[in-house]
């Protein structure tokens, strides 16, 4: 794999924007993408990407990052999926929740080591560019304690440093909550979902995860 590098695209127009995009995720660079909440901040899990991603954003590694993907299927080598998963994204609005799953061996501790939070992504582009690179880390495409911007080509200007300039997918998100970050004590293939957590309140609330979950019992 290659140093990563960060570039910009020369234009933002449809096709070329996303082959552009896509190009530069799989040579292990950093990319901004839209999301139906809030621009994301994009790379394969690997950990040269990953030491990119951190300085961009001055991110701790104590604070471990999300993975976007187009389907739930996209992880299965990485992480177990229990049957419940497809059931609760099916039942809640698209793009609305993310996944704390179990690794099926430990990863990167910056997404998240033996724990890692997934999100199947509902917005066109999103599922458009993971379709074709698989799964990228999905964080908000802004710097660490600074507000994140809705426009993608906004996102990446401002993340971009002196030398180095992140390439982006065009689309302008609608803001708002993010996603709801759920966990679950679970055995491998077993559907009990008895013990939820919601671990971060967001677009679905926690009642509502709740009453989800006592309608199963």
């Amino acid at each position: 794999m290659p140093t990563p590098s960060l570039r910009a695209l020369g234009n933002t127009s449809g096709s070329c924007n996303m082959e552009r995009a896509v190009n530069v995720a799989l040579e292990g660079g950093c990319i901004v993408y839209p999301t139906s909440t809030q621009p994301a901040l994009g790379c394969i899990p690997n950990s040269d990407s990953l030491d990119v991603l951190f300085k961009l954003k001055k991110r701790g590694y104590d604070q471990p990052v999300s993975l976007g993907v187009a389907k739930i299927e996209q992880v299965e080598d990485l992480v177990e999926i229990p049957d419940v998963a497809s059931e609760i994204l099916g039942d809640f609005p698209p793009g609305s929740l993310t996944l704390l799953l179990r690794a099926k061996e430990p990863l990167d501790p910056r997404v998240g080591g033996n724990m890692v939070a997934v999100r199947v992504m509902s917005h066109p582009s999103a599922i458009a560019l993971l379709e074709k690179t698989g799964p990228l880390t999905a964080t908000s495409a802004n710097v660490s304690g600074q507000p994140p911007v809705e426009d993608c080509e906004v996102a990446a200007g401002l993340i971009s440093t002196l030398d180095k300039e992140i390439a982006f997918v065009s689309g302008r998100c609608k803001g708002g909550l993010p996603s709801t970050l759920i966990s679950w004590d679970y055995s491998y293939g077993s559907s009990d979902m008895s013990e939820i957590e919601v671990l971060r309140e967001g677009v679905v609330g926690m009642e509502e995860v709740q009453e989800w979950s006592k309608s199963r019992t």
